[in-house]
């Protein structure tokens, strides 16, 4: 067996984790938004539905899934093929991954990445049991 091999099947087997994720989360996710699971940031706030729940647990499936798939095919491509247009074409999936990535985000926590998470209230304390002034 050769290093070339064993990282396709490396790859291969990356590609077949995200995939999994994916499907395993998408079932998962229906009994646990049936129950009325709720994110731990939306605790004090109106419950969700079942289908908003639904929602935001695959798409953190969803997100998962990606972050793996994209991760196989940057090990195939640099680690075994490097060439101009494999770069490219990795390139290519990596911006159309990234930008569902973001629009994941975006729809499961209501901000982009880069953003901090918004304050629930003003009058948040801060750890050492004083209050944060307005």
């Amino acid at each position: 067996m050769d290093f070339q091999h064993i990282i396709e099947e490396v790859g291969r087997y990356m590609d077949f984790a995200g995939v999994a994720v994916m499907v395993v989360g998408a079932l998962v996710s229906i009994p646990l938004a049936l129950r009325g699971y709720q994110p731990k940031r939306a605790s004090g706030l109106a419950p969700f539905s079942p289908y908003r729940a639904y929602r935001q647990l695959l798409g953190r499936s969803i997100l998962l899934g990606l972050e793996l798939l994209v991760a196989a095919d940057i090990i195939r491509t640099v680690a075994v093929t490097p060439t101009f247009e494999s770069v490219g074409v990795l390139a290519i999936i990596v911006l159309i991954r990234t930008f569902l990535s973001f629009s994941l985000e975006l729809e499961i926590t209501g901000r982009w990445p880069w953003q901090k998470e918004k304050e629930h209230d003003a009058g948040s304390s801060v750890p050492d049991g004083s209050s944060v002034p307005s």
